[in-house]
């Protein structure tokens, strides 16, 4: 093995290290729950913002969206792109300061607790089944993060995939365990950095071996359909495919699951200060949006790197960064450190995701099952350590359901992203926004939402046609239609709701 790829290792391992120390020196800070769970509302406006988009935008930014614009072009890669731009933003921009507002004033440190207490739900019932949809959906999230670390280690050293898998689950363990969100938070800066410089270091070394940016524009203008909107490059026909109105709708609908995303929108109710929320906007949607311009870039580079043998065809296009990095890696040194700071970054994707993750599902389950809905009395001491024994739990969990390293990473990513935008995004849009919304009608929101999911996933779409589009917009839209009807059919809700909901407004326009 050259020495200079022995650098790639070293580099890893430090940057695991560091994550550790990080979740260690915080867990200094943890002196209850609150402070576990949500960071006891500590979060700067910087932090704020890059812990959210670092959490949000997992392995998806350095392997999913660079392979997707290598095999196809623009279209399919530029309109999700620009659906997540546009959901970023008006996320940050409608949900994220009312609902540190209102979480505040009902006392709410997870979106479970803020629904329940936003309705004054004194049975618990949305308590439990929001509870229950976070560890459905979020127990295989977590599971395809560790799996994506464990194909990352696999691809480049060829280590065994289950110890790869299992080393990488102990590393987000500890520091989460230890740190909590406020460790979380801190290490998705980090990470968020790290990602960041892994897009620099690929895109400026790829354009320096592909001959300039005019050789990668000059050769995707050569591919048909590749700079399109309207049409996407068929690679294996080597034309083009309409890319219709219907399916562009579909893809721009990922934006629409935003709204309902536990580990983005708790960091809207952690952040110290809600009048510093444009400022956390303004750099997250930035960030947002160049991050996944260079992504695509990156793709186009690729290809052209393909056709000119500088890296080998590739049967996988989501390993495009990878095969890149490596290729860095035997051009010197210094090269070899990027490479391995770039292979960090790839980790620092997914590891970013899946610490956001535990907590929420840990959360959900110590914090709203056991202590909500089936009322155990725990101290402070015993409440931290069963924070801690759940998230354990969930996280062995998670590498039980990751043990088969065949299984698709993003399939289960998309269907998970479907279920938490059509459950929690219409209600929670509800919630912030419609005095007259109650909680039956939140009730019947999330449960439709959640069944359409399904339905319309394993049932509906097999039937191809106009069918064939991505579930979380048709579930997100009947999940809307039967908040507002049940709403609306029931008891309007109380005084003492009402007022309370036109006491956050005021607070908001002061």
């Amino acid at each position: 093995m050259p020495t200079t790829f022995m650098v790639i290792p070293i580099t890893i391992v430090a940057y695991l290290i560091m994550m550790i120390v990080i979740g260690v020196l915080f867990s200094r800070k943890n002196k209850n729950v609150s402070d576990f769970y949500l960071g006891g509302r500590k979060l700067g406006p910087f932090v704020t913002a890059m812990s959210a988009e670092a959490s949000d935008m997992s392995s998806w930014l350095l392997m999913g969206l660079p392979g997707v614009a290598y095999l196809s072009g623009c279209a399919e890669a530029g309109w999700t792109a620009i659906g997540l731009a546009v959901g970023t933003y008006l996320n940050w921009l409608f949900v994220a300061k009312r609902l540190r507002v209102y979480s505040q004033k009902v006392g709410a440190i997870t979106v479970p607790d803020f629904f329940s207490n936003r309705y004054h739900d004194k049975n618990k019932v949305l308590m439990g089944i929001s509870a229950l949809i976070i560890l459905i959906f979020f127990v295989p999230y977590t599971a395809s993060g560790f799996s994506a670390c464990g194909k990352l280690f696999s691809t480049i050293f060829g280590w065994d995939y289950h110890l790869a898998m299992i080393i990488s689950a102990v590393v987000i363990i500890i520091y989460t365990c230890f740190g909590g969100f406020l460790a979380a938070s801190f290490t998705d800066l980090i990470q968020s950095i790290v990602m960041t410089v892994a897009l620099i270091s690929i895109i400026v070394f790829g354009i320096s071996k592909a001959g300039g940016i005019d050789a990668v524009i000059d050769n995707a203008k050569s591919i048909e359909g590749y700079l399109s909107l309207t049409n996407i490059h068929n690679a294996e026909t080597n034309g083009s495919d309409p890319y219709g109105f219907l399916t562009t709708v579909s893809t721009l609908a990922w934006g629409l699951g935003y709204f309902g995303m536990p580990h983005i929108i708790l960091r809207f109710m952690a952040i110290e200060d809600k009048n510093k929320i444009k400022t956390s906007r303004r750099i997250a949607s930035v960030w947002v949006v160049i991050s996944m311009a260079v992504a695509i870039f990156i793709g186009f580079i690729g290809n052209l790197l393909s056709k000119q043998n500088v890296i080998e065809q590739l049967e996988d296009s989501e390993k495009i960064i990878i095969k890149t990095a490596l290729f860095m890696s035997e051009n010197g040194l210094l090269l070899a450190i990027v490479a391995g700071l770039v292979f960090a970054g790839i980790l620092a994707c997914t590891m970013s995701t899946s610490d956001s993750q535990l907590l929420a599902a840990s959360s959900s389950m110590s914090e709203n099952i056991l202590k909500g809905v089936f009322n155990i009395k725990l101290n402070e001491k015993k409440s931290m350590l069963t924070a801690r024994a759940v998230l354990f739990v969930i996280a062995v969990l998670g590498v039980i359901l990751a043990w088969n390293e065949n299984s698709s990473v993003f399939r289960v990513v998309s269907f998970a992203w479907a279920g938490f935008g059509a459950t929690f995004g219409p209600v929670m849009l509800a919630a912030l926004f419609w005095k007259r919304s109650n909680k039956a009608g939140a009730v019947a929101g999330m449960i439709t939402g959640g069944v359409m999911v399904f339905l319309w996933k394993f049932v509906i779409a097999k039937l191809g046609g106009i069918f064939a589009i991505y579930e979380l917009l048709p579930a997100f839209l009947t999940a809307v239609i039967a908040i507002v009807i049940v709403s609306l059919v029931t008891s309007a809700p109380e005084k003492e709701i009402t007022e309370e909901f036109d006491s956050v407004s005021a607070e908001i326009h002061q």
